[in-house]
């Protein structure tokens, strides 16, 4: 299906504006899942012309996605990964987790960013970095597309990956999303150590409910209720 390539425009406008010159674009992947960790990428990729056929890593097919992600690894500036895991998910939320993660993968830079295009509509990073959050920054920028494939395509490979005792959950192939194979498993088996307890499809499985773990670290409890983690959104 026909899509308009990703372009440097925020990137441009960031640096007309604000006079940033190093800026990271960042993608996240495994929000939605029921296992594993969520996985954020930051990718620098200056102005240079992109890779043909870069765009949003859900638009591509699982082998034109792997391909592009060898290519991007060599062509970008600079990239990095962070996760937070499904202990941490349970324990702070997605909100917290998230920026745990971005924080890593920004951390990971051999160089500080001036700024951060962020993907999306909420800045899940806040201060002290300074965030230009774009709606669909995953198809229409070239940085956060590339920081799309190889986070998405890092994180696939890894579930595809786990260790014995994963087998019957098939996460080579839905990745710890919901899947017809995955929840047939969590009936049968329960979950894994993979798996993220807080998610409410364990409400579902009346054999496994009891695992079920509630939130309870401050930082949590400021965020089901409507609070701030000490950065601005």
């Amino acid at each position: 299906m026909p899509y308009e390539a990703p372009t440097h425009t925020v990137e441009r406008s960031l640096r007309a504006t604000t006079g940033a010159k190093i800026i990271a674009g960042v993608d996240e992947v495994g929000r939605g899942a029921w296992a594993g960790p969520v996985t954020v990428c930051a990718a620098v990729t200056g102005l240079r012309r992109a890779p043909e056929g870069l765009t949003d890593s859900k638009l591509l097919t699982p082998k034109r996605r792997d391909a592009l992600a060898l290519v991007l690894e060599d062509w970008v500036t600079a990239y990095a990964l962070g996760e937070a895991s499904p202990e941490e998910i349970d324990e702070l939320g997605m909100t917290a987790a998230l920026r745990l993660a971005a924080v890593r993968a920004l951390d990971g830079l051999p160089v500080r960013p001036d700024a951060v295009i962020l993907d999306g509509k909420h800045d899940y990073l806040g201060a002290p970095w300074r965030v230009r959050t774009v709606i669909k920054g995953d198809q229409s920028c070239i940085a956060v597309a590339a920081a799309s494939v190889i986070a998405k395509v890092r994180r696939d490979r890894m579930m595809a990956e786990l260790g014995p005792g994963t087998e019957d959950f098939a996460f080579g192939a839905n990745a710890g999303y919901p899947s017809p194979v995955h929840r047939a498993a969590l009936e049968e088996r329960g979950p894994t150590p993979y798996h993220r307890l807080s998610w409410s499809y364990l409400d579902a499985l009346p054999r496994w409910r009891h695992l079920k773990k509630v939130r309870k670290s401050e930082e949590a409890i400021q965020l089901e209720n409507g609070g701030q983690l000490g950065f601005d959104f």
